[in-house]
């Protein structure tokens, strides 16, 4: 795997697969044994097939969307962990009772 590549959650790379610099693989997808993804390919489904380019800069600004997600569900992590129990719900609509 080269730098920037995108693995999507869930995404099954079997032996010998080789996925180029900056290129995106797809949630869920099963790239299969030996397979070459090129430098800034899109590739998806089951078994992994190529579906378009992606120009460096659409790769770089997934990139920071990714990771500015992952900083956020990061922190709500640490927020958890440093509060193990979270204020009441109480008044909300989380709280609601339904009434028929």
């Amino acid at each position: 795997m080269h730098d920037y590549a995108l693995i999507g959650m869930g995404s099954v790379l079997l032996d010998d697969a080789e996925i180029g610099e900056g290129a995106i693989i797809a949630a869920g997808s099963v790239v299969t044994a030996r397979t070459k993804v090129g430098p800034y390919e899109l590739w998806g489904g089951v078994p992994a097939k190529f579906i378009k380019m992606v120009s460096p800069e659409q790769g770089k600004e997934i990139n920071q969307k990714i990771a500015h997600n992952y900083k956020m569900y990061a922190s709500w992590y640490k927020e958890e962990e440093t509060h193990p129990n979270p204020p009441s719900r109480e008044g909300t609509a989380d709280s609601a009772e339904i009434v028929q």
